[in-house]
C-alpha cells in the first residue's frame, strides 16, 4: 500500500519561537515598522545607497543566523524519518526545516535563502556570513569580490519574481499531495497562498494550523488555533501513526 505523501506549506509562524519575528502577525515587523518594507524591495535596494546600508544593518543584527530549530521544526523532520513520504514547502528564508534534519532535496524554499548572498550582477553566490563579516569588518554596502556587481540577499524580494522552477515543482507537489498541511502561514500571499486551494481541489485533506484566521479556513478540513509548537507535534505524530 502506497503511504499518503504529505505536503507542508510553512510560513513565518513555524519560526516564531525560535526567535524570528513574523511580519504580519500582532506583533510582526510589518505592522510595528512599515517602512522596513523598503529595505527588502528590490527597485528600492537597487537605486538607493543608503537603502542598502541600511539593510546590511539589519542583516547584521538579525536573529535568522543564530536562531535554532525548534519542536515543529523537529517533528516535521522526524515525520519524514518515521518513512512517510514529507515534501516542505516553505516561505521562510531561514533554512531551519534543514537544520532540524529535512532533507535539502525535500524542502522548496520559494522566498530563497537568507544564508546565502547572491550578486544581482554575475549571479555569484557565498555564504552570508561572508558577507556580514565584511560589513563588521567596516564595508557599509560590500560590493561582490567576482566582479564588483551590487550584492544582495539571496531572497525573493518585493518587486522580484519567484524562481518559475519551484513554484512548478511546489505546484506539482501540492496537485499531488494527500494532506496538505499549511503551518504558520497568514495564507495572504500569492502564488504561495494559492497552493492550498490547488491541493484542496485536487482532493487532499486541507488542514490549516494558525493563530490568526486566514482566507482558506473555510476550505479546510481541520482548523488548529492551538499554538504551532504543540499542535503540529502532536498532529504530525497522529499522521505518522495512520501512515505506519
Amino acid at each position: 500500500m502506497t503511504k499518503p505523501l504529505v505536503a507542508i506549506l510553512s510560513g513565518a509562524g513555524i519560526s516564531t519561537d525560535s526567535g524570528i519575528p513574523d511580519y504580519r502577525g500582532p506583533n510582526g515587523l510589518w505592522r510595528k515598522d512599515p517602512d522596513a518594507e523598503k529595505l527588502v524591495t528590490y527597485e528600492y535596494y537597487m537605486g538607493d545607497p543608503e537603502i542598502r546600508r541600511r539593510s546590511w544593518q539589519l542583516r547584521r543584527k538579525n536573529r535568522t543566523l543564530r536562531a535554532e530549530p525548534n519542536a515543529a521544526h523537529r517533528a516535521v523532520a522526524e515525520l519524514e524519518q518515521s518513512g512517510t513520504p514529507v515534501r516542505v514547502i516553505t516561505q521562510n528564508v531561514d533554512g531551519l526545516h534543514q537544520l532540524a534534519g529535512m532533507p535539502a532535496r525535500k524542502v522548496l524554499e520559494l522566498h530563497g535563502t537568507a544564508r546565502q548572498v547572491v550578486c544581482t550582477k554575475c549571479r555569484a553566490r557565498g555564504p552570508m556570513a561572508d558577507a556580514i563579516a565584511r560589513v563588521e569588518a567596516g564595508e557599509e554596502d560590500p560590493p561582490c569580490l567576482e566582479c564588483g556587481g551590487i550584492l544582495k540577499s539571496a531572497t525573493v524580494m518585493f518587486g522580484e519574481r519567484l524562481d518559475p522552477d519551484v513554484l512548478g515543482e511546489a505546484l506539482a507537489i501540492s496537485k499531488a499531495c494527500t494532506v496538505f498541511i499549511a503551518v504558520g502561514s497568514s495564507l495572504q500571499v500569492q502564488p504561495a497562498a494559492g497552493l492550498a486551494g490547488v491541493a484542496a481541489d485536487h482532493g487532499a485533506r486541507l488542514v490549516i494550523v494558525n493563530a490568526e484566521p486566514t482566507p482558506y479556513d473555510d476550505r479546510a478540513d481541520e482548523v488548529i488555533r492551538e499554538p504551532i509548537g504543540t499542535a503540529l507535534p502532536q498532529l504530525l505524530r497522529v499522521l505518522a501513526r495512520q501512515s505506519a
